[in-house]
């Protein structure tokens, strides 16, 4: 059993997976999360800020939303880098050629390797060899 401390209310909780949060503040995040998504859908076009103040949540929280890929930039008005090569991106953690390049390299590791055909002597060498008579 793995009790830990919320880092939202301070309380003990068994923690199972995800973030270090106890069930109830956990209830409350996703709370704020559809307010916050019901706000973008009202508003859209807005900014992270504008978002956080109208909503009254960390802008981290809602950037965080945004790598989770839970919510997403409009076009044109992405706030959040791609982590690899620094492109601008609407939500995720890499732009599409990035995950496409990853991928790539990912498919060449595990590649299976091409089976070892075994290698036939040449009896050409003039040792005896095996005669049929008709």
């Amino acid at each position: 059993m793995d009790v830990r401390n919320c880092r939202g209310c301070g309380k003990l909780f068994n923690y199972i997976s995800g973030p270090f949060i106890c069930p109830t503040c956990r209830e409350k995040m996703e709370e704020k999360f559809q307010e916050v998504k019901k706000y973008i859908q009202e508003n859209p076009g807005t900014n992270v800020a504008s978002v956080s103040e109208a909503c009254d949540v960390d802008p981290n929280q809602i950037r965080q939303w945004i790598r989770e890929e839970r919510l997403e930039f409009a076009s044109g008005a992405s706030e959040i880098s791609c982590e690899k090569c620094g492109k601008a991106i609407s939500s995720g953690r890499f732009c599409d050629a990035c995950k496409a390049s990853m991928v790539n390299s990912l498919n060449n590791v595990y590649k299976p390797e091409a089976p070892v055909q075994p290698q036939r002597k040449d009896n050409s060498d003039g040792g005896p060899k095996m005669r049929f008579l008709s």
